[in-house]
């Protein structure tokens, strides 16, 4: 079965590659942009579903997989830093704190002309608490450039950003930026035939 991994994003690819699955990686150009005042968990399952179904329509008999992670502390949405000071004032607004790290996922079979002929969509939330952090450590790890295509401005599986990690409450991969439990268990039981396919 061809499976098409509708993101761009090297740690899911990677992960994907852990649990062994062949893949295709087409990302979705959508619109990302959506009202602020929509609950996070809302909003994640919202954009991997528009990005999806974009992809989709490009697929005949295929399981599209689409995603999208955010970082939340307090209800606030922090995205990936445009600059220097940007990220320096994000990973100063987590140290010694907990924030959300959520992750929706939208699954879909594809049939003629990439319509879709079944679909799923979930979300996952994990809750990750920073130690307190130093000048020092943050303008360090900004040197490095990490932080700047991640959102939050911290990369959990980085060599530094790991560092900062004083505990996690939830699932480790979701924070990574893919939920492979969900997944795998969701697929189980809402397209078992599929995931004995992939799996089996």
């Amino acid at each position: 079965m061809k499976v098409v991994l509708a993101s761009s994003s090297p740690r899911r690819a990677l992960l994907f590659k852990q649990i062994g699955l062949s893949f295709t990686i087409d990302p979705s150009n959508v619109d990302e942009s959506i009202s602020k005042h929509t609950p996070p968990d809302q909003i994640v399952q919202f954009l991997a579903s528009r990005k999806g179904m974009d992809v989709a329509s490009r697929h005949e008999h295929s399981l599209i997989v689409a995603a999208d992670t955010i970082v939340c502390l307090d209800q606030k949405i922090l995205g990936k830093p445009s600059d220097k000071k940007e990220a320096r004032e994000m990973l100063f607004s987590l140290s010694n704190l907990t924030h959300d790290v959520y992750s929706g996922v939208f699954v879909a079979l594809t049939s003629d002309n990439g319509n879709l002929s079944q679909s799923f969509t979930f979300y996952e939330r994990t809750k990750v608490t920073f130690s307190a952090l130093t000048e020092l450590e943050v303008d360090h790890y900004i040197k490095t450039g990490s932080p700047f295509d991640k959102a939050g401005a911290y990369g959990i599986q980085d060599d530094l950003g790991s560092l900062f990690v004083k505990n996690i409450d939830g699932d480790y991969y979701n924070v990574v930026g893919f939920p492979i439990n969900a997944f795998y268990q969701h697929l189980k039981v809402k397209l078992p035939e599929v995931h004995q396919i992939l799996f089996f």
